[in-house]
């Protein structure tokens, strides 16, 4: 009789067992896809954005989120997700990267973006141009028709022409409050470097970046989102990452390879690596900004040392989140 109930009873803990094993899995699988945005990082207060500019934000945030989600969903590549969600933020003059891009001391519109394949390690950027409608997009050819990385100004233009991209007349980026920013020689608090990025349902990280840059910079300055490494930062091992903030600063720390190396070689998670990085290093520093990250895992981070940085998320499990400030 004892034999019977010792067997009974081992028989439910190995249900049991078998059944909390199930549920941890679950809870613990990793996803079929995860997208992560930005749209830049500040130090601007719940003063200074209304509720209804707030209001307005998000649902910009997540119309761009849904573009690239649903790319995801349908079985669609990291790198298309991401061309299309920075496109959309590219064509909204809410963001500071395209149609929203800020102007230089001289009154012209430089942008820059970036793009990198953590499948392969392909990277392409664009920088200083003032013609291109989709940064992102010429960055990415770059990446997939050419031998080179990084191109710039005059030469990047006559690139993009050549593979059909989108050339518009530099009046396209005119807007009357990037204008007024620039008159009053201020930082504008309502704005910022857009990026994206992106694990596929093939297991393929990628991370994109795109800015017009900062407000009345001089001398042809180039800041760290077309910088593979600094801005932006892609590897199947690690991570993806994609930066907003005080460029020089994470061009000097390299700030998201940094987060794929201490992720590598010290085996520290995304959120550890990027709260080291961000609100350690930086800090120290005297660095701003954040970045937006996804592993290989599809652990996400979204870690900044400012107030406030504009961002969001979707997981395939259903999981989505859209805010502002901390």
């Amino acid at each position: 009789m004892k034999k019977y109930i010792s067997l009974a009873v081992l028989i439910i803990f190995m249900v049991f067992l078998i059944i909390s094993c199930k549920q941890i899995d679950q809870e613990t699988k990793k996803p079929d896809y995860v997208i992560v945005i930005h749209g830049g990082a500040g130090n601007a207060s719940n003063q200074d954005i209304n509720k209804e500019e707030q209001q307005e934000y998000k649902e910009k945030l997540s119309e761009a989120l849904t573009i690239g989600e649903n790319i995801l969903k349908e079985g669609g590549t990291s790198i298309e997700a991401i061309e299309k969600t920075i496109n959309y933020l590219e064509d909204c003059p809410m963001f500071n990267a395209g149609k929203g891009a800020v102007f230089t001391h001289d009154g012209k519109n430089e942008l820059d973006a970036s793009i990198m394949n953590g499948a392969d390690l392909n990277a392409g950027a664009v920088a200083s141009v003032g013609d291109i409608k989709n940064p992102i997009s010429a960055a990415i050819k770059v990446m997939n028709n050419s031998e080179h990385v990084l191109l710039s100004g005059h030469g990047a233009s006559e690139f993009a022409k050549e593979q059909n991209i989108e050339i518009v007349d530099s009046s396209y980026f005119f807007t009357e409050k990037r204008w007024e920013s620039l008159q009053h020689v201020l930082k504008s608090k309502k704005h910022g470097t857009v990026g994206c990025v992106v694990l596929d349902k093939y297991g393929n990280l990628a991370a994109g970046t795109s800015t017009g840059g900062r407000t009345n910079k001089k001398y042809g300055r180039i800041g760290d989102s077309p910088i593979i490494g600094a801005g932006t930062y892609a590897n199947n091992n690690t991570c993806a990452i994609s930066a907003t903030g005080h460029g020089e600063y994470f061009i000097r720390y390299a700030v998201a390879h940094d987060i794929s190396a201490l992720m590598e070689y010290k085996d520290m998670s995304l959120a550890e690596a990027s709260e080291l990085v961000i609100n350690k290093k930086l800090v120290e520093a005297g660095g701003l900004g954040g970045i937006i990250g996804v592993d290989k895992n599809g652990n996400i981070a979204t870690t900044f040392n400012t107030n406030m940085m504009f961002r969001a998320y979707a997981k395939s499990t259903g999981e989505r989140k859209i805010a502002i400030f901390k």
